[in-house]
Order: structure tokens, then C-alpha cells, then sequence
């Protein structure tokens, strides 16, 4: 009401109470939320895998792969669908517009967009750690090219500050432990330091999955695991190997005052609101 001019003021309800309707409306409005962003997530899912993991954006990487995997196709056969980063990108760019169009306040609609990175993560991230085929070197660098993409349709989008590029730190730092020196007591070292955001059951289940891209690269040795693994003690981690990619964060509906005054709306005759008189 502070926010209101003298004029919106005039029209307010009367007499009226209407705190018992708060529940409900706050109800409909997450149910309608979380509606939006189901059916999103419906249309992004099946991208996600080929399109960060499997799709070649770096020209030339594919014939660096994992050693007994390089005669393999993807994980899709080659009658069903791939799908580029691009494309992910193009239907993130016609999810935006329409929540634009339908006058969405900018806060939801970041809201909505971290929820979509969220997921695009987690279900990027448990694929890599149920897949050796693709936990490489070359992987690694494939995908941290294609994750700072999405990084820059943020920023070109004016979203960073949502957090969105946040909830993609888990798959960074796992690309960023697909390319990072295993061999010495100082590469531990430098591992544990910077693979916070993951856990200690994926680090190590990432290491045992890499795989060496030619014959003059070595496994990560049971040794160096262990090491990994008595350094990370003390972060008492959950032991937690997947993400949930359906958990979703609450959602919050701010108060954003209309300039709109009720004796300029105009009532479109379809509506058959005719009983109805201005005042």
C-alpha cells in the first residue's frame, strides 16, 4: 500500500478480508512455477548428455579418445537424436523469451533459469560418473569448452547474478580433474584444493574411471587414490555419488508495484463483461 499512489489506493478492496485466500494463491502460484519448469526440463533432458558430453565443438578432439573406445559411437544409436550445444543454447534463448513475453518479473524468470542449470549439471555430471568411455582428458577439455558457452549466454543474457553459473561448478571441476596432472603427492594436493563442489566418492570414482587417451599415458595408480583419499578425510563429504537432478530450489515471489492504474485497463469485449461499469 506504501508503494501505491493516492489514486491506485482508491481502488483497493473494502470490507473485505482477504488473508484466508493468501495460502491459496501462494499455492497456485508454486504450483504454476513448478509446472513451468517440468515441462522445461521435459525439453532439455534428452539434449543434455550428447550435447555436453558427446558433441565435438573443439574440431579434431574425437580422434583423441580413451584407448579401446575409439571404433564406439556415442551412447545414442545412430538412428536416434544428437544434439549440439547450440541447440541446447537456442531453446534456452526460446524458454527466455517467452517467460518475457508472458511478463514474468525478472526474478522468477532467473529463478527459472537456475533451476534449468541445475538440472543441466546434474544430469551431465551423473552420466560422467556412470560412463568411462567418456571420463578423459579430451572429454575434459570438450566439455569445459562447452560449459563456459553456456557461461557466456548468461552473461550476454544479463543473468549471471541469478546463480545459475553456480550450480555448474560440480561439472566444471570434474572437466577440470579429467585434465589435471595425477601422478604426484603435489598433484593430490592441488586436486583436493580445487575440486570443492565435488565429493569425495565422485573424485575418487572419477579417477578410477579415467581412462588414458594413447599407450603413453599412465592409469591413476591405486597410490595416488589413496592419497586423494586420506587428504579428503577430513571434509566428513555425505556419501553422495549422484545428484538429484529433480531437486528444485524454493521458489520466492517478490512484491514488484505496477504502475498500472485501474481506470486505464481496457476490458476486451470477448470477455463479455459488459455488466461491469467504470468508476
Amino acid at each position: 500500500m506504501t508503494q501505491n499512489t493516492p489514486k491506485q489506493n482508491e481502488h483497493c478492496l473494502k470490507n473485505f478480508d482477504l488473508t484466508e485466500y493468501r495460502q491459496v494463491l501462494s499455492d497456485l502460484s508454486i504450483q504454476i512455477y513448478q509446472q513451468l519448469i517440468k515441462i522445461a526440463e521435459g525439453v532439455l533432458q534428452p539434449m543434455i548428455v550428447t550435447a555436453v558430453l558427446e558433441n565435438e565443438s573443439i574440431q579434431g578432439l574425437s580422434g583423441v579418445k580413451p584407448m579401446g573406445y575409439r571404433k564406439r559411437s556415442s551412447s545414442r544409436g545412430d538412428s536416434e537424436n544428437t544434439y549440439s550445444l547450440e541447440a541446447i543454447i537456442r531453446q534456452l534463448n526460446t524458454f527466455l523469451s517467452i517467460m518475457y513475453d508472458q511478463g514474468l518479473d525478472p526474478e522468477i524468470i532467473q529463478q527459472a533459469i537456475k533451476q534449468l542449470f541445475y538440472m543441466i549439471n546434474a544430469v551431465a555430471l551423473n552420466n560422467l560418473l556412470l560412463r568411462k568411455d567418456v571420463c578423459s582428458w579430451s572429454t575434459g577439455m570438450q566439455m569445459r569448452f562447452n560449459i563456459s558457452q553456456l557461461e557466456e549466454w548468461l552473461r550476454g543474457k544479463n543473468l549471471h547474478p541469478s546463480g545459475a553459473a553456480k550450480t555448474l561448478e560440480p561439472l566444471i571441476q570434474a572437466a577440470q580433474l579429467l585434465q589435471l596432472k595425477k601422478k604426484t603427492p603435489e598433484d593430490a594436493e592441488a586436486i583436493c584444493s580445487l575440486c570443492t563442489s565435488l565429493t569425495t566418492q565422485q573424485i575418487v570414482k572419477i579417477l578410477n574411471l579415467y581412462t588414458p587417451v594413447n599407450e603413453f599415458e599412465e592409469r591413476v595408480t591405486v597410490t595416488f587414490i589413496r592419497n586423494i583419499q586420506a587428504q579428503l578425510q577430513e571434509r566428513n563429504d555425505p556419501p553422495q555419488l549422484l545428484l538429484d537432478f529433480k531437486f528444485m530450489f524454493p521458489v520466492l515471489f517478490p512484491f514488484n508495484p505496477s504502475s498500472l492504474t485501474m481506470d486505464s485497463i481496457h476490458i476486451p469485449a470477448s470477455l463479455n463483461l459488459e455488466f461491469l461499469n467504470r468508476v
